[in-house]
């Protein structure tokens, strides 16, 4: 089987799969974005932190006494992991996409030419990106406990 990379548009983010099955995507593959917002590094490191709180809790777990009975143990396990997955990547998703759709609209008002976007740019566009860049570099992911 063979995978074609392509671009993706921020909005695709909201319906598309980040995760099949015991198989997830982080950091730059889940939310590609331009250097200026200076995100993408703390982006992929919020994503380490949820990705391991919600693995360690799925390794963590005890089987169920069912499981231990049949040998089934392995099998329960890959399905915790999954749902693992499936609640980072739930977690996840809202985040991504502002982040993305940062880096594409701060892009777009950056390299976009013309006297009107030029000054639109100038007068009213540059301090609304400030404050929305300054805004995404405000995120708590939460902590990641050791036990």
């Amino acid at each position: 089987m063979s995978y074609r990379l392509a671009y993706r548009r921020p909005w695709e983010l909201l319906w598309g799969n980040i995760n099949k099955r015991n198989v997830c995507v982080a950091g730059d593959a889940f939310h590609p974005m331009t250097p200026d917002i200076g995100q993408g590094g703390g982006a992929a490191l919020e994503d380490g932190v949820v990705l391991a709180r919600y693995v360690a809790e799925a390794l963590l777990k005890e089987p169920s006494e069912e499981t231990k009975e049949e040998g089934e143990e392995d099998k329960e396990q890959h399905e915790r992991i999954e749902m693992g997955l499936n609640k980072y990547a739930k977690e996840r998703r809202m985040r991504a996409f502002e982040l993305i759709t940062t880096s594409y609209f701060a892009g777009f008002v950056q390299q976009s030419e013309g006297k009107i976007m030029s000054f639109l740019r100038e007068k009213f566009l540059a301090s609304y990106l400030r404050g929305l860049l300054l805004k995404r570099a405000d995120f708590d992911c939460g902590r990641l406990n050791f036990s």
